[in-house]
């Protein structure tokens, strides 16, 4: 093991080495590159600009378009006025989007500050004093009072020969675009909450309307059920059963209300309001919205630039690595520059005499010999914490990855879905309609007829749910793209493999 002066040797030739080279220590940093893949699901591979269309009977056909940008104000294809008016009122009045304003505001001035360290730091002072002094000692004097006046300007420099003020920079501009991609992400997250909560608001109004119409359908029935026994033809238990359903639907009716009430209250805090101001406008129906027909699909080598989560997961990494040169950097000498000039006077009218001029110049080196091993353990701690960060940018990316294969999926499904519950729609209401007929000719059992009107009511309220998912998938469709925030930013990173970027020391 080596000692701990031929540690100090050989620390001490390495930084005289790096004087002449003219180089800082620390970290080499490498920009993950984008991982290799052609698609985000098992399949042909994605070419760009290729169209994947999506049938559905219900709802229209979209098309996929793998290569084609995201607009950053996305949600106008739904083709809402009162729901774009939402979506920025919301990004306007939100307090957590502008909590995550000033994180970044602050991040921006704390990368001010540290820049500071690059130029000479001046400060000026002027003082004065009286005093007494005791006459007592080994040779003992009459004790003296004297007045003392000052005033200096000091300047100090410290040279930044091994990077380290460089490094401190660097990590405070990635906080800064960490904060800038936080923002970003607070943003579309904002965007898909308000349409999430938009839609379902939708859905459960029109949830709403399909229950009444079934409480009036069933009270109809009911009256004909109740004519039916007040002339012998039922008993008093198919009477019964009947008020039974009856009360059954008229009891979900609450429960859509109070997911209604729900809804309009978390988008009156989405929008910045108190729940007693409400939304600040009409909200959309299904019927004063379009299914956007045409969805662009960012390709995979470029999502790792499209999303802000993985965009802010690369600047912490870019912080750790120069977290790693910082700790590496103040295993070597530091150097500081001072100069003090002034005027130092024990009467304040002669202060300024070219007599009483004082000044002082000094060059100072920090060298650290022996501290416990507690800079190379901080060290080896900051480069842990590296390779742990890398460890969430990769997990970032793979979540990222799969959340694009979950949706693109789930459009494929939701319009088969859609298709389906379309038809069960429509083939529940004719049958419904036909039973009816059908029990006031005497030609069916009211069993027959409650069956068939259970069956309609499932079937529209289904059919209503399926209808707001194909609407929510196309939602998370343009946020797992990352909502067009990127569109015009460079440095998109060539194709490759996800492996760890380079937290070693370097010149």
């Amino acid at each position: 093991m080596p000692s701990k002066l031929s540690r100090l040797k050989t620390s001490t030739s390495a930084a005289l080495a790096l004087i002449a080279a003219g180089c800082a220590v620390g970290p080499s940093y490498e920009t993950p590159a984008a991982p290799d893949v052609k698609d985000y699901v098992p399949g042909p591979a994605a070419t760009t600009t290729m169209a994947v269309p999506i049938a559905g009977p219900a709802g229209g056909t979209q098309t996929l378009h793998y290569g084609a940008g995201v607009r950053g104000d996305w949600w106008q294809g739904f083709g809402s006025s009162d729901l774009s008016r939402a979506v920025q009122e919301a990004l306007d009045r939100n307090p957590g989007l502008k909590q995550s304003q000033e994180t970044l505001t602050a991040a921006e001035y704390d990368y001010k500050a540290a820049n500071g360290a690059f130029y000479p730091q001046i400060s000026a002072g002027v003082g004065g004093q009286r005093a007494r002094v005791s006459g007592a000692g080994p040779t003992p004097f009459p004790p003296s009072v004297y007045s003392l006046y000052n005033e200096q300007v000091t300047v100090t420099y410290s040279p930044d020969i091994f990077g380290l003020s460089r490094l401190v920079s660097r990590a405070e501009q990635a906080q800064v675009d960490l904060a800038g991609d936080q923002l970003e992400a607070a943003k579309l997250t904002l965007e898909g909450d308000v349409i999430d909560t938009a839609l379902d608001l939708a859905a459960t109004e029109e949830a709403l309307e399909a229950t009444r119409q079934s409480v009036q359908d069933e009270q109809q029935v009911y009256e004909l059920v109740k004519q039916r026994y007040l002339h012998g033809a039922v008993s008093a238990l198919v009477l019964d059963t009947q008020q039974t359903q009856l009360s059954d639907t008229e009891a979900t009716l609450p429960a859509l209300e109070q997911e209604r009430d729900a809804d309009l209250h978390l988008l009156s805090v989405l929008t910045g309001r108190f729940p007693t101001e409400g939304v600040g406008g009409d909200m959309p129906m299904f019927k004063d919205l379009t299914l956007p027909a045409d969805l662009p699909v960012t390709m995979p080598t470029e999502l790792v630039r499209a999303r802000p989560d993985i965009r802010a997961a690369e600047a912490q990494l870019r912080a750790a690595n120069a977290q790693v040169g910082e700790a590496v950097a103040r295993m070597y000498p530091q150097f500081s520059l001072s100069a003090d000039v002034g005027h130092e006077s024990d009467t304040w009218g002669s202060l300024f005499s070219p007599a009483n001029k004082v000044w002082n110049l000094a060059a100072n080196l920090f060298v650290p010999i022996f501290e416990g091993d507690t800079l190379e353990a901080e060290k080896e701690s900051a480069e842990a914490q590296y390779r742990g960060i890398f460890d969430q940018y990769q997990m970032t990316v793979l979540d990222s990855f799969r959340q694009v294969a979950d949706v693109l999926a789930a459009l494929h499904h939701d319009a088969d879905i859609l298709a389906a519950r379309s038809d069960e729609d429509a083939a529940a209401k004719q049958a419904f309609d036909l039973a009816r007929a059908q029990y006031d000719a005497g030609a069916i059992a009211y069993l027959d007829l409650l069956n068939a009107e259970v069956t309609y009511q499932a079937a529209r309220i289904a059919f209503v749910r399926a209808k707001q998912q194909r609407y929510s998938d196309t939602v998370a469709l343009y946020v797992a793209m990352g909502g067009g925030a990127w569109q015009g930013k460079t440095g998109a990173p060539a194709a490759g493999t996800v492996t760890a970027p380079a937290a070693t020391t370097g010149h």
